[in-house]
């Protein structure tokens, strides 16, 4: 049975209005960098970040960003290892373009203020990740590269922040993305959290939108990402019709600290990049397990690694393994991971001394917004970069640090596209309209409900009889504000608030989710199936897409990916 969704939010009155020519909605590196580069393009733009600058998961990021800046390194060689990582199902093309523009952007941000981690030669300093065959993960602060690019973009940004060609707005949500008649996107509207430049809902109108909101971490109970990843800008794209793909590949951490079975909220992520640097992986009896599973050993793709976690606890009936980096000594850990070194000793754990109970947790969302090439979405005027987005990049399972470079590489490629449209004439502004079917809205205290049908459905491990228990749980949530409610469910009064919207996101990611993961009959990447244990390319090389229809159904049809034979 397909789920059936809200396709707009219950939100009071609109109470301001403003107009730019493109709005940027999220400030990690994919929304920095295409509002930075589209200032320079078109006259105005407005940036909206839902609380401040620095929010968001760029700064969380640790291991690096990767691009084939070494000498002996090549393009090719990052495609080869992007597509074994991706299980079959990237789109080369876009792979192709990953790799191809990457060096150069990486060398732009460095250029830009960006202070990368350097080798006694003066080059920037490389490692290695899982399923990478070469050095080429580009790290800064050891293990704080997330923040440090964050911090040169912002730099940046604040640099022509009296430049009437931008304006930041933060402090919002974005609720909705608003559709003209013709269905085109014309803007979206917001909701200022108290600490804005505007009070209450209102509605930012452009010519483009562009959706940089990272992932969907708090779809779970445990995730590395922050709380803000609650998956507005998928759910928002699916109330205005466009498609989305890949859902049901979702990237389990392997070494996420084990702080107990009843932990909840963002994890503290242990970097693969440990595990690049000799860190081994045993499990309660000592015993190394990764060197039987995969050649690449604690180098395997992450969903390689966090499947045979999984399996190594289930063996001794415990609820972690152990990540031990204490051969590779103090004072290299200190330099190398200072980060990570002193998150660990706000847990009572030393990295030099103390073997470190990790576990998998979710991390990162290989789907999302489905676009091409140029960020486009299926609707028109509508784009997607970053974690929200699928460019097909990462296919099944992403390898690691493509992610920083995918909102890097794209975020270029949207603004170039977006200032050429519309220097072209081209997405004049429309007039939004109201859109039919149901609008919803969920109270807060639902959150929890969301994510334990999440945890236990479409989680680490997947089954027919989990994944429709979960949608079930779903399906009885009360709606309120004019959405229909499944029969039987309880209506209850909910107000309208910012905890209320993001539960209302998180229930329909976490809907979309399960539907699409319960069709899905195999294993492949960050798609475990337990009750269809192997990978299967005669039914399942393509990839699912949805949509909501004007009813709020949520329609999902399999589009095989052509033979690369």
């Amino acid at each position: 049975m397909s789920a059936r969704l809200a396709t707009r939010l219950a939100v009071p009155e609109i109470g301001w209005t403003s107009q730019a020519d493109v709005i940027v909605v999220g400030s990690g590196i994919a929304g920095l960098t295409a509002a930075l580069r589209l200032r320079r393009r078109v006259s105005r733009v407005l940036l909206v970040t839902k609380t401040v600058l620095d929010s968001g998961s760029t700064r969380w990021a640790q291991g690096g960003i990767a691009a084939a800046l070494a000498p002996e390194d090549s393009p090719a060689e990052h495609l080869d290892d992007t597509l074994v990582a991706g299980a079959g199902l990237c789109d080369a093309d876009a792979v192709r373009a990953l790799v191809t523009d990457g060096p150069r952007r990486v060398r732009e941000l460095a250029s830009l203020g960006a202070h990368f981690d350097l080798a006694p030669n003066g080059e920037i300093a490389l490692t290695r990740e899982g399923g990478h065959h070469r050095d080429r993960i580009a790290h800064a602060g050891g293990d704080a590269t997330g923040a440090e690019i964050s911090r040169a973009l912002i730099a940046a940004l604040e640099a022509v922040r009296d430049d009437p060609g931008i304006e930041v707005l933060e402090h919002a949500l974005v609720l909705d993305v608003l559709t003209a008649a013709d269905g085109t996107a014309c803007g979206v509207t917001l909701h200022v959290i108290g600490e804005g430049s505007r009070d209450g809902v209102g509605a930012a109108l452009g010519r483009a939108v562009v959706l940089a909101t990272g992932g969907i971490g708090q779809v779970f109970q445990s995730s590395t990402n922050p709380r803000e990843a609650t998956g507005d800008g998928i759910a928002a794209a699916l109330r205005a019709g466009a498609e989305v793909a890949d859902l049901e590949f979702v990237q389990f951490h392997p070494t996420v600290l084990w702080l107990g079975q009843h932990a909840r909220g963002q994890q503290p992520l242990i970097s693969e990049a440990v595990r690049g640097e000799g860190a081994l992986l045993v499990d309660v009896n000592g015993v190394r397990f990764m060197p039987a599973v995969h050649e690449m050993a604690e180098l395997a793709p992450r969903d390689v690694v966090a499947k045979a976690i999984v399996r190594q606890m289930a063996s001794t009936g415990t609820g972690h393994v152990f990540l031990d980096a204490r051969h590779l000594g103090r004072d290299f850990l200190h330099r190398r991971f200072p980060t990570i070194v002193n998150a660990l000793a706000g847990h009572r754990f030393d990295l030099a001394e103390d073997l470190i109970p990790v576990a998998p947790a979710q991390h990162y969302h290989s789907g999302g917004i489905r676009v091409g090439a140029d960020g486009r979405s299926s609707l028109p005027g509508l784009y997607a970069v970053g974690e929200c987005s699928c460019t097909g990049v990462h296919g099944a399972n992403r390898l690691a640090s493509n992610s920083l470079l995918e909102g890097l590489v794209f975020a270029h490629r949207i603004a170039d596209d977006v200032s050429s449209r519309l220097g072209g004439g081209e997405l004049p502004q429309s007039e939004p309209v109201e859109r039919p079917g149901p609008a919803g809205l969920l109270a807060a205290t639902a959150r929890v409900k969301v994510q334990r049908a999440a945890s236990s459905g479409p989680g680490v491990i997947r089954t027919a009889g989990g994944l429709a228990g979960a949608a079930r749980d779903l399906a009885r949530l009360s709606s309120a504000g004019g959405c229909e409610a499944p029969e039987g469910a309880q209506k209850i009064d909910v107000t309208h608030g910012t905890a209320e919207w993001e539960t209302m996101n998180l229930h329909t990611v976490a809907s979309a989710l399960t539907q699409v993961a319960a069709l899905r009959e195999e294993t492949r990447g960050g798609h475990y199936r337990e009750d269809f244990p192997q990978r299967d390319d005669d039914r399942w090389r393509g990839r699912l897409v949805s949509h909501l229809n004007p009813d709020g159904e949520l329609v999902t049809r399999y589009e095989p990916l052509e033979s690369t034979s």
